[in-house]
């Protein structure tokens, strides 16, 4: 990187630290949740303020960098790196600010969920946030955005109110539903090809009492009536409760077990009696009990811990989900995962949410087309051998495609393209191939009237032809 223009930006900048390839701490500010996602950057800006986003987008575009923006880093392809190029680090914009009497949380860009979930939390109040709470708010909430809390309030974008933007051209706006309206609705599902998102304002919500939650682990024999049970309480349609299923080996299992994390918005009584079936098949493990709703999106922590190399894939099926089918999916897994020990912290998620609230939305109101009642799921791969890169993701890549086939075997003509979730789908994912569905036309519109030079183009970026 030219040395001078090195020198300009750095001049330029007022409130910025400012970290290349010589400085102490570089190697630190490269640190991502994936290993994977780790690119050798030729120059990391950590601003404070907004006015420095401005001066070092405008600095690369002059020069001719290559620009990415870094929230939580928690994308395994590297969206969040960039090799030899500028990236635009907000770890140093992460205060929340709680206005009660409004129930409002005014979130800056860098936050991640934890902080946002404890500074509520503190006020007796919370909002739809990401299941991992050390995931950045910005990627979360740029492409949608699904949570414990959805069944009652919708997505993460559906109680946005407003966001601060800074633009490729320098300028920074407001965009809300009476400001800027048109970039508040790209924002809310493809976000990502838009801007910096310096600030985040959402609407929270009562929750002073503490929920039901935690993870029950069933040995795999009971692996059919676990998911039939979890079938059972989606369809029960409670927009209270909620469940994440995920097949993995938990720390001193000998085999993938079925992992069930349980969520109900209310008593314990009233969660007993939700998940009463399921618990009746007597889990192995069973921490569930009672506790601040803070707590809930922490309890993935252990199993989506940084470092090591992760490929990332998303699933999507039409519930209720084929017992025989997970069978299948669970007997591959554990097969591929006992062919190579360096697998043993993998696994697969599936979700279960009730998506009645998400679908009152029309698809058309925001840009997130994906309102429907399919449920999503993540193939998550994690080794520590770069050798083998290449034969984890095909693999992964692999299983993905299987799932494709079964949902498309399970719809209607009409449910075939349904559109997919962008959070969970990693660039150039073959399986994943309809992001924006009907609202392409109008993205495309709105990329050439905010971002004509295609300056953000890391994440399911939009095509300007």
């Amino acid at each position: 990187m030219n040395p001078e223009a090195l020198t300009t930006l750095k001049n330029t900048l007022k409130s910025s630290v400012v970290y290349t390839p010589d400085s102490e701490g570089y190697e630190q500010s490269l640190r991502r949740w994936s290993n994977t996602g780790i690119k050798p950057a030729g120059v990391v800006v950590m601003p404070s303020e907004a006015e420095d986003i401005r001066t070092a987008l405008l600095w690369a575009q002059e020069n001719n960098v290559d620009i990415a923006v870094k929230g939580g880093g928690h994308s395994v392809s590297g969206t969040s790196s960039s090799k030899d190029g500028l990236v635009i680090d907000l770890s140093r914009m992460t205060k929340v600010t709680v206005d009660t009497s409004n129930k409002t949380l005014s979130v800056q860009g860098g936050a991640t969920w934890k902080e946002v979930d404890e500074a509520a939390g503190e006020h007796g109040l919370a909002t739809v946030g990401g299941t991992v709470n050390h995931t950045g708010v910005g990627g979360l909430t740029l492409g949608g955005g699904y949570g414990w809390l959805s069944g009652l309030y919708g997505l993460t974008i559906d109680n946005l109110l407003s966001a601060t933007v800074v633009l490729a051209d320098g300028r920074i706006l407001t965009a809300s539903s009476t400001e800027n309206p048109d970039l508040f609705w790209g924002l809310r599902g493809a976000g990502y090809n838009f801007g910096v998102v310096t600030n985040f304002t959402y609407q929270a919500y009562d929750q002073k009492n503490p929920v039901f939650a935690g993870l029950a682990s069933f040995t795999p024999d009971k692996l059919e009536r676990v998911i039939e049970e979890i079938n059972a309480s989606l369809l029960s349609s409670d927009p209270r409760s909620g469940a994440i299923c995920i097949l993995a080996q938990p720390p001193g299992a000998l085999v993938p077990m079925a992992n069930v994390i349980c969520f109900y918005n209310g008593t314990y009584e009233e969660g007993s009696k939700h998940f009463g079936s399921l618990l009746a098949l007597e889990p192995t493990v069973n921490t569930i009990k009672m506790i601040p709703y803070s707590q809930v999106n922490s309890l993935q922590n252990p199993m989506a811990s940084y470092g090591d190399r992760k490929s990332f894939k998303g699933i999507f099926y039409h519930p209720p989900l084929d017992p025989k089918f997970a069978r299948i999916i669970m007997n591959d897994f554990t097969e591929k995962v006992h062919s190579d020990p360096d697998l043993l912290a993998s696994g697969i998620l599936l979700e279960f949410f009730d998506m009645r609230k998400v679908c009152e939305v029309s698809q058309s109101d925001t840009a997130f087309a994906s309102r429907s009642t399919t449920q999503n799921g993540i193939i998550t791969l994690r080794w520590t051998d770069e050798k083998k890169d290449a034969e984890h993701r095909g693999w992964a890549r692999e299983v993905q495609a299987r799932w494709k086939a079964e949902l498309d075997s399970k719809a209607t003509d009409a449910e075939k393209d349904v559109p997919q979730y962008i959070n969970y789908a990693e660039p150039g994912d073959s399986a994943v191939t309809n992001i924006y569905g009907e609202n392409l036309t109008r993205l495309k519109e709105l990329k050439a009237k905010y971002d004509p030079r295609n300056v953000f183009n890391k994440m399911q970026p939009i095509s300007l032809d």
